[in-house]
């Protein structure tokens, strides 16, 4: 037995890998938020591409859903607490609230596409898969970056840092 292998110490240590376990857990939650976020604007630009890019209106808000998605996203991926030192945490925390609102309007406008018109256009169920795609990637996001952003910037609680 080691002379600082004492009941205190082996605790210290048991607190401290379950604080680096708990802050990895919520690091892959936020991954895993960004990249549910790419995939948002994945299935927006596969159906720009495909069906809507000659659709006034949501045309283009399939392509702007598209660039948001991937800004967001990024942005969520990138060591941005870090880059931008005392402005890291605000920034983390308008990408985080940003990709929520993203995937959140984006679901919304989806369930409203299919039962009326939005802005003249009327889903008509074309691409199912796509269809689903879209509203799982949307929710996961919501799911997980809404509870990244619970622990985060509610409960203020050590995530770790990129």
């Amino acid at each position: 037995m080691h002379v600082f292998d004492t009941a205190e110490a082996r605790l210290l240590r048991a607190v401290e890998r379950h604080v680096s376990v708990r802050r990895r857990i919520w690091q892959s939650v936020r991954a895993l938020g960004a990249l549910s976020l790419l995939a948002v604007g994945a299935v927006h630009l596969q159906q720009y591409l495909a069906l809507f890019s000659v659709i006034p209106t949501i045309g283009t808000l399939f392509l702007l859903n598209f660039a948001g998605a991937t800004a967001i996203g990024l942005g969520l991926l990138a060591p941005i607490e870090r880059l931008l030192g005392r402005f890291g945490g605000a920034a983390l925390a308008l990408l985080t609230a940003g990709g929520i609102g993203l995937a959140a309007t984006a679901f919304v406008f989806l369930l409203i596409s299919e039962r009326t018109p939005l802005f003249g256009f009327m889903e008509p169920g074309y691409d199912p898969t796509a269809i689903m795609a879209s509203r799982v990637a949307e929710l996961v996001a919501v799911f997980l970056l809404g509870s990244f952003f619970l622990v985060r910037f509610v409960v203020r609680a050590a995530v770790g840092r990129w």
